[in-house]
């Protein structure tokens, strides 16, 4: 009989959460840094050299990987032997240590739980409730798979009850290039097969948790039809060319990873979800002798990149003219310097809703040949000027870009991954430009940051309007003037150089 003390089980939540925010799993380090190594499209490696570099700074500071830290879900094997020393549910719990991983005083993360999803959509200030699953198992050990799972990527999920006869593989490749780049490749596809429609779902988010080992797979060869598939599923994905944030390249996935469980003759449930370069997950077992020790890693395990490739340019964004971004190419890197602000969906509802009524912006709001950056920060630690400051995806914002641009002077938008049609149309009939941070550099981007102050919607937290001072603020054009979009050509480009290669 193995007794787990509550504290014990609070500790080891709290302190896995904080662990995963700042460490990058070394499977991951190691397959991102080989694939870095292969990488032959320029705007590809230049985001997996940034994604390494973040990595490695955020391991030396203790700080967020992405400011988007997650929405905690908890996988719980409860051996049947267990008893618990506790006054509190299992789940309560579970809440309480992601409620302090989250108002960490050395690391808070930020809090992206809303309540009422489908009416006032609150925050909820902690990050709580966590998503939890519990079986009971034979045994006298609590073991934990916990990940803190990105928006971004888990926005990108997908599911189908497919035809018995129907092929898996046809299906994910299929999904994969309607994904976008907005799940921040390169990361790991997790693929459930089987069970019933939530049990496919939970098999595919299982899948994304587990290591990386598709080069020791290949290696070796497979040696059943799901290894089959994943080594089919591995080579096929990287085959269209997508590339790192969608820029085209070699890389897409690094690997794929699946799971089954038995299912309805009639049926063939299938689900896909993606994990993001800031994959974030550990497992760790309480076997009663106290919390949890997560033996962190060594800075020697991550490679030596200083810098990015090329030579960028640097652009004065407080003088900026339609003129000077006219010539701005897609794929071209930047160095931004100047005077931003910045606003994600809440503020952008808020910023159309006043332009509507004909109230205006706010006092001290003026995007007149300005740029607007996409983004949520964590809250800032010590003497930082702002938490890490990741961009969030632009597509969310595609309904309120030809408002304003149209009505506020606006050049151009900084977040991540693709415009749909009708940004595009718009950015290309106000000739403006979309620019990209990358995904997955959060902390790196930060440092670019040199002041930092809320000018509007103080209420909505992280999704105020923040007045930012950035210098050498790293972004690459996207979208150009003329409505040119790297994430629809570049993809096609490498899909043909990689099928020109293997021809």
């Amino acid at each position: 009989m193995t007794l787990i003390r509550q504290a014990d089980f609070i500790d080891s939540i709290c302190d896995a959460l904080q662990y995963i925010s700042y460490y990058h799993p070394q499977d991951f380090i190691q397959a991102l840094h080989a694939a870095y190594l292969q990488e032959q499209s320029p705007a590809a490696k230049d985001a997996m050299a940034q994604i390494l570099i973040n990595s490695r700074l955020c391991a030396e500071g203790r700080r967020p990987i992405c400011q988007d830290t997650g929405i905690v879900t908890v996988f719980l094997k409860v051996g049947m032997e267990v008893r618990w020393e506790a006054g509190m549910s299992v789940s309560d719990m579970v809440n309480e240590g992601v409620r302090r991983a989250y108002n960490h005083i050395d690391n808070p993360l930020r809090a992206s739980i809303l309540s009422d999803p489908a009416g006032l959509r609150r925050n909820t200030k902690d990050n709580t409730p966590a998503v939890i699953h519990m079986e009971l198992v034979p045994g006298e050990q609590l073991e934990v798979e916990i990940a803190a799972k990105g928006g971004g990527s888990e926005a990108k999920a997908k599911f189908a009850m497919l035809n018995p006869s129907d092929s898996i593989e046809e299906w994910v490749l299929k999904m994969v290039p309607t994904m976008g780049a907005g799940w921040c490749p390169p990361g790991i596809l997790g693929i459930g097969i089987g069970g019933t429609a939530e049990k496919a779902m939970l098999l595919a988010k299982q899948a994304c948790m587990q290591s990386i080992d598709i080069q020791e797979l290949i290696a070796r060869g497979p040696a059943n039809p799901l290894e089959e598939l994943r080594l089919s599923l591995y080579q096929k994905i990287n085959a269209l060319g997508i590339g790192a944030q969608g820029l085209g390249g070699l890389t897409t996935v690094l690997d794929v990873k699946i799971l089954d469980y038995p299912t309805h003759a009639a049926n063939k449930p299938v689900a896909l979800i993606p994990n993001c370069a800031a994959t974030r997950h550990a497992h760790f077992v309480l076997d009663g002798s106290g919390p949890a020790q997560l033996t962190p890693p060594r800075l020697e395990d991550w490679p030596q990149i200083t810098q990015t490739s090329g030579t960028p340019r640097r652009i004065n964004i407080d003088t900026l003219t339609k003129q000077d971004i006219a010539d701005w190419q897609p794929g071209e890197t930047l160095l931004l310097s100047g005077t931003l602000l910045t606003g994600r969906d809440a503020a952008h509802k808020r910023i159309v809703d006043l332009l509507a009524s004909g109230q205006g912006l706010p006092e001290g709001v003026d995007f007149s040949n300005k740029l607007i950056y996409y983004v949520g920060p964590v809250d800032p630690v010590r003497d930082e000027v702002v938490g890490p400051a990741g961009p969030t995806t632009a597509t969310r914002m595609d309904s309120f870009t030809e408002q304003v641009l149209a009505q506020t002077g606006l050049l151009g938008m900084i977040g991540k991954a693709e415009r749909g049609p009708v940004a595009i149309e718009a950015i290309k009939r106000h000739q403006a430009i979309y620019l990209i941070a990358v995904g997955g550099a959060a902390y790196l981007v930060s440092k670019a940051i040199r002041q930092s102050r809320v000018v509007a919607f103080a209420d909505l937290g992280m999704e105020a309007i923040h007045e930012f001072v950035v210098e050498d603020m790293p972004v690459t054009v996207a979208v150009d003037s003329r409505g040119e979009s790297i994430h629809q050509t570049a993809p096609i480009i490498w899909r043909n150089k990689i099928a020109e290669a293997i021809r």
